[in-house]
C-alpha cells in the first residue's frame, strides 16, 4: 500500500472522466452523475487510464453513531469486486473524508485497517490517492501503525 498525492474532486472528476461510456453500465446515458451505481458496481473506465472503476458509496459522518463498519465494508468490497474482474492495483480516494465529513485520521485508519484484513485476492498493489499533505500524513501515520 502507498500514499499517493492527487488534487481533483473525487466524485465529481470520476463522473466526468467515465461519462458517457461508463455509465451506460449503471443506468441510463442520460441519467445524473453515475446513474443508479452503488457500493461495488464496476463500468469502464471511459477517459481515464484504468481498465475499470469500481464505485463505491461512502457513509456520511456522524460522531453520533459509529458508522466505521460501513466505511470499512467499502474497501472490502471494492477489493471483493477488483479481484472478480482480474485487477492487480486498486486505487482509492480517502471516502467519506471529503464532504462526507470523515476526520481524516479515522478514515486513514479505517481504510488501512480494512484493506489489510480484506480477503485474500489477486490485488497486489493498492495505491490511496489523496488530496493534500495532511491527507498524506494521515495514511502515513495509519501505514505505520
Amino acid at each position: 500500500m502507498r500514499p499517493t498525492a492527487a488534487s481533483s474532486a473525487v466524485a465529481g472528476s470520476t463522473a466526468r472522466f467515465i461519462a458517457p461510456e461508463g455509465r451506460r453500465f449503471c443506468g441510463s446515458a442520460g441519467s445524473s452523475a453515475l446513474g443508479h451505481c452503488g457500493t461495488g458496481s464496476p463500468t469502464t473506465a471511459g477517459n481515464l487510464d484504468a481498465r475499470w472503476v469500481i464505485h463505491t458509496v461512502g457513509p456520511v459522518y456522524r460522531a453520533s453513531e459509529d458508522r466505521s463498519a460501513t466505511l470499512a465494508s467499502c474497501y472490502r468490497e471494492s477489493l471483493r469486486v477488483a479481484d472478480e474482474l482480474g485487477a492487480r492495483s486498486v486505487a482509492f480516494p480517502a471516502v467519506s473524508a471529503g464532504v462526507y465529513g470523515w476526520p481524516m485520521d479515522d478514515a486513514a485508519r479505517v481504510a488501512i485497517r480494512a484493506v489489510r484484513s480484506a480477503a485474500p485476492t489477486s490485488v497486489e498493489l493498492v495505491t490511496f490517492v489523496l488530496f493534500s499533505e495532511d491527507a498524506m500524513a494521515a495514511f502515513r501515520k495509519a501505514l505505520a501503525a
